[in-house]
């Protein structure tokens, strides 16, 4: 089962191109209910303590879902728990990428959660897409995002290659503090990105 879940943040819209079907859960974490209406699509479940939503929708909107806003998990955060839930095993977010810099942080953290509960998923906003990989490998296709970078989430990671990149990259070790697989090119129809030990975080991009 799929689930979208549409968060806050600046989105560029007209670059997105990650659609829900029919039968997938569509939730939205609070202010990411304008960005699901944004992209035109409705919106089954909405969570959130909504601080920052301005307007909580009526009959749009049949599950809603208030929180208290002293409470240990993110609106991002409990929306992944409902998929979860819900028995998602892959789960979209959308948005979530811009704005406060905490909030980007803890949602790149989703990612990893995710990952290591076996759910498959990513983030975009339209102008980045952010996978989460661990100790494996992943093919990235070429795509109407420019860039494709690698940043290492752990303190050290090892044996990063890029196969199919602009610039060669071959088991190299990367360090979270100083971080140079950056700004890479796709040179041909797709690449190969693989790490022995560790976890990366694997940006699509373009420029503003």
């Amino acid at each position: 089962m799929r689930a979208f879940i549409y968060t806050g943040g600046l989105i560029h819209a007209q670059n997105i191109t990650e659609h829900p079907k029919a039968d997938d859960l569509r939730i939205a974490a609070d202010s990411g209910y304008h960005n699901a209406v944004a992209l035109g699509e409705r919106v089954d479940i909405l969570i959130g303590d909504f601080d920052s939503i301005g307007h909580v929708p009526g009959d749009d909107v049949k599950d809603i879902r208030q929180v208290p806003s002293e409470k240990d998990l993110t609106d991002t955060q409990l929306a992944l728990e409902i998929a979860v839930d819900a028995g998602a095993d892959e789960v979209i977010i959308i948005g979530g990428l811009s704005g406060r810099l905490d909030h980007t942080l803890s949602n790149l953290g989703i990612l990893e959660d995710m990952y290591l509960r076996f759910i498959h998923g990513y983030m975009t906003d339209g102008q980045n897409r952010v996978h989460y990989l661990k100790s494996s490998s992943t093919l990235i296709a070429r795509s109407t995002y420019k860039y494709v970078s690698i940043l290492a989430a752990d303190e050290v990671v090892k044996g990063v290659s890029m196969e199919g990149g602009k610039y060669p990259l071959k088991r190299q070790n990367l360090k979270r503090r100083l971080q140079y697989a950056v700004s890479n090119e796709i040179t041909g129809n797709v690449v190969l990105i693989s790490v022995k030990k560790g976890g990366i975080f694997i940006i699509e991009s373009r420029d503003a």
